[in-house]
């Protein structure tokens, strides 16, 4: 083949590439000015960091890794990682920049399917309204903090019981208990001494101070109480921060997470270096890692390892979609997924040395195992590690540092999972919503804060736990996961979405993501679902605490208020598709959108003459090294 049709081969490619990208930066963008975009690809990626990486990864992964075999839990949750958490954050966000459009829009791939948007938006809703109560309990401390003695740290203030200890006194029983004792009838004493002893009455000053003082915790959910006022001041502020993160765009938002997203690594860098240098460290930390076999061979291990990933990933709730769509077209969208997923699994490993060396410590000062001061959930945020900070030297420098953290990594992750619901919505409706983006972001925060306002009462721990087990429940990610991966990869085919990507990045990625599209990662999403089921127990809190039948049944229909947007919207579309009967009305609606459909057939001419080209090269160079190679033999026989 001659150069000079190889270059006008290029020319043709150039064009066709050319004509693509106006018809995809035309489909499904907003505005008569285009779709905003990020400021710098780097914004992208620390958004997708700080989003990824929340407070899961702190009180969630450390707990799960030692009560799951230490070290030998990293086997299954590297696994899950591999087949399920990157496969999926691929799909998301190169689903987002592909159509340009949010968690609704994206559906014009496979329209019978929309109601699986739906479905994240209200689980994005759901959880807009509950996960920024931990950011309001985070800044009552950290606003506790700047005290000239810790008021965790001490008894005798107004919340505290005659049983309240000091942490760090080593089997002491604090004056007011030995008094209370001995004041005690000698029945009642005797009593006692039948069942329990003056050690198992001691309560620890910071447990006090979180139950009694910040939560003022009832005896159950059936008492809700009055609104914590202080509560509802932390989580107005938590609101204010949220809202002028994103009031102004992606542009807004990618200045933001420079700072939110950064901070927090430095902070645990901080916190890392003072911990391993407290007495006892090394316990914690063995304590952590030290593998334990035989714990594999119990499914509940590798079911915590799948839903630990699923939920560290963030996906399914739309967010990953949104951010993706600000990206330009041919971002190599591949590179940064593999590049934060990677991140964020080595940051829930790293954060686990910054939390058991702290345990260890307080073990060792406490002079009782590392399993019995460590916990999972907020215990630890709220409970273990502050326990921990009071036994410091300086233990409000500390404290300012850790809640600092709690602080950043909260409020990004819910910044961007409100980006991820605005969007949405906003594209679905841009005609009305666009105009008047800011008004509406300001509305959704003031209704969420109202509902909000039952978490922050005296008993919204039990509402928050509710929501926390129900609102986006493992149950709903799972199955809207399950029903994306089908959709995607068997209804608009994998071989198109293979060929969107490559389009996208501009070389074909490993074939390894093409076999966990089509097959392994539905497989998993439903194993760990069915595994959820079998093992479900009924809702709790604590260790002795279960909701009523009541609770549990408003729980799950939070649960049926995202699962029945699938069907529901499924029924609708079939109903207002034409079709001469019900098969080729389920099928009409299960086609790609006609714009969807025309970016298609240039994306495949496109690739087949990019590679036609390719193979005309390498054919050029064969014929040239071959004529090279004749040559030489040429002359080498005349001389």
């Amino acid at each position: 083949m001659s150069k000079a049709m190889i270059e006008d081969r290029d020319d043709g490619a150039a064009d066709s590439k050319d004509a693509n990208n106006a018809l995809v930066a035309k489909v499904d963008t907003p505005g008569e000015e285009g779709r905003e975009k990020w400021g710098r690809q780097m914004d992208f990626l620390l958004a997708c960091v700080g989003y990824a990486i929340g407070l899961g990864n702190v009180w969630r992964f450390p707990y799960m890794c030692f009560k799951n075999g230490g070290g030998a839990f990293l086997i299954p949750y590297l696994l899950s990682v591999l087949l399920n958490g990157m496969p999926l954050f691929l799909l998301e966000t190169s689903l987002g920049q592909f159509c340009s459009v949010g968690g609704l829009g994206i559906w014009k791939i496979c329209p019978i399917f929309k109601g699986v948007g739906w479905a994240t938006a209200v689980c994005a809703c759901l959880l807009n309204i509950y996960y920024i109560v931990v950011i309001a309990w985070a800044l009552f401390y950290l606003i506790a903090s700047f005290s000239s003695e810790l008021p965790w740290g001490t008894c005798g203030n107004w919340w505290n019981t005659d049983f309240c200890y000091v942490a760090g006194e080593k089997g002491a029983i604090s004056a007011n208990v030995s008094t209370s004792i001995q004041n005690m009838s000698t029945t009642v004493v005797t009593e006692l001494s039948n069942n329990t002893t003056a050690l198992q009455l001691k309560v620890s000053s910071v447990d006090e101070y979180w139950n009694r003082n910040i939560l003022q915790i009832t005896d159950g959910i059936e008492e809700v109480g009055t609104v914590r006022w202080q509560l509802a001041l932390t989580l107005i502020v938590a609101w204010v921060l949220c809202y002028f993160c994103i009031w102004k765009g992606v542009k807004q938002t990618g200045k933001v997470v420079y700072f939110t997203a950064l901070f927090p690594y430095v902070i645990m860098f901080i916190l890392l270096i003072r911990g391993v240098t407290l007495e006892g460290s090394a316990q914690g930390i063995m304590f952590y890692i030290t593998p334990n076999f035989t714990t594999l061979q119990n499914p509940k291990v590798w079911l915590d390892a799948g839903s630990q990933v699923f939920f560290s990933y963030g996906v399914a709730l739309g967010a990953l979609v949104a951010m993706g769509s600000y990206n330009t077209y041919h971002n190599n969208v591949y590179r940064d997924a593999v590049m934060v997923c990677c991140i964020n699994s080595g940051t829930s490993i790293f954060s686990g040395f910054v939390i058991f060396s702290v345990l260890g410590f307080m073990a060792n000062e406490q002079g009782v195992d590392v399993r019995d001061v460590a916990d999972g959930g907020p215990g630890l945020l709220f409970i273990a590690y502050p326990k921990a900070l009071t036994m410091m030297p300086f233990p409000q420098v500390w404290a300012v540092l850790f809640f600092c953290m709690v602080l950043f990594l909260g409020l990004d992750s819910q910044f961007c999972t409100m980006e991820g619901f605005i969007t949405a919505i906003v594209d679905e409706f841009s005609k009305y919503l666009m105009p008047i983006r800011a008004i509406f972001i300001l509305f959704v925060c003031v209704v969420s804060y109202l509902l909000g306002l039952l978490c922050v009462t005296q008993g919204g721990m039990y509402v928050f736990e509710l929501m926390n087990t129900f609102g986006a429940a493992g149950y709903v990610l799972l199955l809207m996961a399950f029903i994306e991966i089908i959709s995607v990869s068997w209804c608009f085919g994998v071989k198109n979405f293979y060929l969107v990507l490559e389009d996208m990045i501009g070389y074909r990625p490993p074939y390894w993501w093409y076999v966990c599209w089509l097959v392994i990662s539905p497989m998993f999403c439903m194993m760990v679902l069915i595994f959820s089921l079998v093992y479900y127990s009924r809702a709790s809190y604590g260790n002795d605490y279960i909701y009523p039948i009541w609770a549990e049944f408003v729980g799950w229909m939070m649960v049926f208020s995202a699962i029945v947007c699938i069907p529901a919207y499924a029924i609708y579309k079939v109903y207002v598709t034409e079709g001469s009967g019900l098969i080729e009305k389920i099928k009409n609606a299960s086609k790609p959108a006609p714009e969807i459909e025309v970016v298609m057939v240039r994306i495949r001419k496109s690739i087949a003459h990019k590679r036609a080209v390719e193979a005309a090269g390498e054919e050029g160079v064969l014929m040239t090294a071959a004529d090279d190679k004749s040559n030489n033999k040429y002359d080498e026989s005349k001389c």
